[in-house]
């Protein structure tokens, strides 16, 4: 019982992780840059994120631009995209995956058949915990450095976003998930490795002597 509610809390975990991974690959406040002019009216938020370049008027309107050129962007943002995309995937499949492996659900056959999905289902958890903490580490960094830079002005610097911190949090949340559901089909396994199932073993000369008795009785 203890390890199902184990499962089921990863499983939201998992749940958790998944959403914020769509919506940090999906959101265009990757980076920020605040321009505020000598009129507060003149205030202009400029955001960018992988898909998508926005901007924001202190008056109310929002207006995007989409990337279409893919060769013409930086190296970080090209890995950013194909990563994130990978992430949702990855965790995709592993929320396919655990659901039939989990105890409390009655889908993926006999135990063995559902701890090895439960497994499955866990690396690939992991697996877009990486491929989702990859891309916001690598463009934080840049984030930071061009931050630095004494070369570049003012105007042209930008602060992390919120979809860097989603990313951050979903990645956390995916690889928790994922080790949760590893180590409880590990225990189980291990279990039954140390713990053998008790064979009985009759002796020769009792089954002889049953033998034995049962001729007697015929004559």
């Amino acid at each position: 019982m203890v390890s199902a509610s184990l499962q089921f809390f990863a499983f939201i975990l998992a749940l958790f992780g998944v959403f914020g991974d769509i919506a940090a690959t999906l959101l265009p406040n990757w980076k920020v840059n605040a321009d505020v002019g000598s009129n507060i009216i003149t205030a202009i938020t400029q955001m960018q994120g992988l898909w998508m370049d926005c901007t924001w008027y202190s008056t109310g309107m929002f207006s995007c631009t989409l990337k279409y050129s893919i060769l013409s962007l930086p190296v970080y943002i090209q890995a950013a995209r194909s990563t994130m995309v990978l992430s949702c995937i990855l965790s995709a499949f592993g929320i396919c995956i655990t659901t039939v492996g989990m105890k409390c659900t009655r889908l993926g056959g006999d135990t063995d058949s559902k701890n090895n999905a439960c497994f499955a289902g866990g690396i690939c958890f992991i697996l877009a915990g990486i491929f989702g903490l990859v891309p916001t580490c690598w463009y934080t960094r840049e984030i930071i450095s061009n931050f630095l830079d004494q070369t570049i002005p003012e105007s042209s610097k930008h602060e992390p976003g919120g979809a860097v911190y989603t990313g951050f949090i979903s990645a956390g949340f995916l690889l928790i998930a994922g080790v949760i559901f590893c180590s409880s089909c590990f225990k189980r396994q291990q279990g039954a490795w140390i713990y053998p199932p008790k064979q009985h073993h009759f002796p020769s000369t009792e089954q002889e002597s049953n033998a034995g008795y049962s001729l007697n009785d015929y004559v």
